[in-house]
C-alpha cells in the first residue's frame, strides 16, 4: 500500500496553481488531524485496505503546504495511519524549514523532503507569488542536511513567459550546486481559474511557444545527465538509488490510498476521490458522511490504454510486442525511441511527443 495525505493549507495561492488548497492565516491543524482520523475510521469494504501487501509501502504528505502543519500534527498523522513505510515524504516550502522543524520532522519519521523551490530568480519568485526568496532555498537545504535529512528533492518550473527574462540554465546550475538527490521539473501550464490564466486572458502574460518549451526541457536533460542524474520518468530525475518510490508507484499502476480533500485512491481497477474543498470535506466527516465525491471503474480497454501511457512515460517502456514494428522503426529513425532488452523506451525528444505517440498507438484522446 502507498498512502497519500493531502494537506490543503497555504499562505497564499501561487499564480499558476489550480490545486485544491485553502488559504489560511491560521492553520486548523487540530481539525485537519481529526478529519483524517475520521476518514480512517470509515474504512470499509469499498476502501483500499490500509494494511495491504506492498513490499515497500510509502507515505507522502502533499498539498497545499504540509510544512505549515505543526510538527506534532505531522507526528500524530504518521502514528494514526499505522503503516511501517520505507519512504516517508513531506512537501515543504523553503521558508518553513528551520533547525527545529527539520529535527522534529525527522523524529516524527519523515525521511524524504520535496522542497518547493521553483526558481532561483527573485523576480520570478515574486511573479509566482512565492513567499521565499532564492537565498532561502540554499539555507533550507543546508538546514535539512544538518538535521540528518539526507534525501532532498527540488522542484523547478521551466518554460516561463519570455518577458520575465528568467535564465533557465542558471537555475539548473544553482540547483545542481546544492547537490539534491532528486529533481522534479515541470513545464508551466495555464490552468483555468488561476491568476496566470487571468493575466494571459488580458494580455499581461504569454506562455512560451512549443520550441522554447522543448529547448528548455532538452537542456535540463543534458545538464542533469552530465551531473550524474538519470531521468526515470518524464518530469523526474534522480541520482542512483534515489528514485521516488512513492511517485513510481503511481507510474507502475500500483494500488494507493488517498486521504484528505480532493485525494484520489486506486485499487487496480477502480478510482475514487474525495470532495475537493476543505470545508466540504470536513463538514461531511463531522456529519458522519462519506467524504467521497465520485468514483469510476476502469474498463479493460481503459486499463490497456493507461498501461501504454504509463509505460511510455517512464524508462520502463513497453515490450516490443506491444508496439507494431513499423511504429517502432519510425520512432527509432526519428530519435524518439530506443530498443533494448526486448523493450522500446522513449528518448527525451520522444517524451516531448508522448501524448501524440500514445494517441497514435491507441487512438485514445489526450490524457496528459
Amino acid at each position: 500500500m502507498h498512502l497519500y495525505l493531502h494537506v490543503p493549507f497555504c499562505r497564499r495561492r501561487c499564480s499558476y496553481c489550480d490545486f485544491s488548497i485553502a488559504v489560511r492565516k491560521t492553520i486548523p491543524a487540530r481539525e485537519y488531524v481529526d478529519a483524517i482520523g475520521a476518514e480512517l475510521a470509515r474504512a470499509g469494504p469499498r476502501d483500499v485496505p490500509l494494511a495491504a501487501s506492498a513490499q515497500s509501502p510509502t507515505i507522502y504528505l502533499g498539498g497545499g503546504t504540509p510544512s505549515l502543519l505543526p510538527p506534532d500534527a505531522v507526528s500524530h498523522l504518521l502514528k494514526a495511519v499505522l503503516l511501517d513505510a520505507v519512504e516517508v515524504t513531506l512537501e515543504a516550502n523553503p521558508e518553513d524549514v528551520t533547525p527545529a522543524s527539520a529535527q522534529a520532522w525527522r523524529r516524527a519519521g519523515i525521511n524524504r523532503i520535496s522542497l518547493g523551490s521553483q526558481s532561483f530568480d527573485d523576480g520570478v519568485l515574486r511573479w509566482m507569488h512565492r513567499v521565499h526568496d532564492a537565498a532561502r532555498i540554499g539555507e533550507a537545504v543546508r538546514t535539512l542536511r544538518g538535521a540528518g535529512l539526507d534525501n532532498v528533492s527540488l522542484d523547478l518550473i521551466f518554460a516561463l513567459p519570455e518577458e520575465l527574462g528568467r535564465d533557465w540554465g542558471r537555475d539548473l546550475e544553482l540547483a545542481l550546486a546544492l547537490e539534491p538527490e532528486h529533481l522534479s521539473l515541470y513545464g508551466l501550464t495555464v490552468e483555468e481559474r488561476t491568476p496566470l490564466a487571468r493575466w494571459v486572458s488580458r494580455g499581461a502574460a504569454a506562455p512560451p511557444g512549443d520550441d522554447r518549451y522543448a529547448d528548455e526541457y532538452l537542456l535540463a536533460h543534458d545538464r542533469l545527465g552530465a551531473a550524474g542524474y538519470a531521468f526515470y520518468e518524464v518530469s523526474n530525475a534522480a541520482r542512483p538509488g534515489r528514485v521516488s518510490r512513492h511517485n513510481s508507484a503511481y507510474w507502475t499502476g500500483q494500488a494507493y490510498r488517498g486521504l484528505g480533500p480532493a485525494a484520489h485512491s486506486f485499487d487496480g481497477r477502480r478510482r475514487f476521490w474525495n470532495r475537493r474543498a476543505w470545508e466540504d470535506y470536513r463538514r461531511a466527516l463531522l456529519a458522519g458522511e462519506d467524504p467521497t465525491e465520485s468514483e469510476e471503474v476502469l474498463t479493460a480497454e481503459q486499463r490497456r490504454i493507461e498501461g501504454v501511457y504509463l509505460g511510455l512515460r517512464t524508462t520502463s517502456g513497453l515490450p516490443l510486442s506491444e508496439v507494431p514494428a513499423d511504429r517502432r522503426a519510425a520512432w527509432v529513425a526519428a530519435g524518439w525511441g530506443e530498443e533494448s532488452a526486448g523493450r522500446i523506451r522513449l528518448t527525451a525528444t520522444g517524451w516531448l511527443l508522448l501524448d501524440t505517440l500514445v494517441h497514435d498507438l491507441t487512438g485514445a484522446p489526450s490524457i496528459l
